[in-house]
């Protein structure tokens, strides 16, 4: 039977986070789901984004996976700590799901000297303050300031990720961080869509200031945390598969991925969560 690695994210930015756990870790077979029709999540309130990845992680579950890594940062920040402590010991003990901000979180105390650190997100993962805490349960000294940025994600799925009218966007965003505290120096993008406008981001950055993409840190803890959890590792199946679902039309789906993956997509399945 197939045991795939689950990942899930509310839209495409997920696909950034594959690609580097694949990158990292290609044996393994993935089965990434995107609910794209319901997506973005960034403002949606916190049962509404608890109810929405719960239905996709036991989606995952039953065609599966033993493992999933919620690649989506609002996700990770409303809903992963009450499906770790409240679901999975009543309904999945077996299982286990993790989430992308507690890799970073755990690294950033090796990537700033300033210790003063800032977050672009969406507006739910900046509301839910889920950085902030994560970092300074590990690094009490370390000072985070976010800003939401509404309308990145957006760009990043119109394919406008290049065009001159990202600029004002970006700009606007990291100028209004700067000014919050003048002293940060790493800037993480807690939003796995913002990779994608990497180019103008790091036009109005100051270039001392280091830029922080989640995919890397991600797919290495994803690998520490195999090698530590032997139990849950030996049941990965290991076939360098890949497969996509979507809760979109297939078509849909295989133009935007190809935006994030810069590969074609052809294994692509519609689900539905409700």
């Amino acid at each position: 039977m197939m045991t795939p690695i689950g990942v899930f994210d509310s839209g495409y930015g997920g696909l950034t986070i594959l690609h580097q756990v694949r990158q990292m870790l290609p044996q393994y077979d993935y089965l990434y789901l995107g609910d794209n029709a319901r997506a973005p999540y960034g403002s949606r309130s916190f049962e509404v984004v608890y109810e929405f990845t719960r239905q996709a992680v036991f989606k995952l579950f039953d065609r599966g996976c033993r493992l999933v890594i919620l690649g989506c940062n609002t996700a990770s920040a409303k809903a992963l700590r009450s499906i770790q402590q409240n679901d999975l010991p009543r309904v999945a003990p077996d299982r286990r799901v993790l989430g992308v901000i507690r890799p970073t979180a755990e690294i950033i105390g090796n990537l700033t000297r300033s210790r003063h650190v800032g977050v672009l997100a969406t507006e739910g993962t900046i509301r839910s303050e889920s950085y902030t805490l994560e970092i300074q349960k590990l690094f009490p000294d370390i000072q985070v300031s976010g800003v939401a940025c509404p309308l990145w994600a957006a760009i990043v799925e119109a394919n406008e990720a290049d065009s001159p009218g990202a600029d004002y966007f970006v700009e606007k965003r990291i100028r209004q961080l700067m000014r919050k505290d003048p002293l940060i120096d790493a800037i993480i993008l807690g939003c796995t869509h913002y990779p994608l406008l990497m180019s103008k981001i790091v036009k109005y950055v100051d270039p001392g200031v280091r830029i922080i993409p989640q995919g890397e840190y991600v797919a290495t803890s994803l690998k520490d945390y195999l090698l530590r959890h032997p139990e849950i590792e030996q049941l990965c199946s290991k076939n360098a598969t890949c497969h996509y679902l979507t809760t979109e039309s297939p078509e849909a789906f295989r133009k935007s991925a190809q935006l994030f993956l810069h590969e074609e997509v052809d294994d692509v399945e519609n689900v539905s969560l409700e």
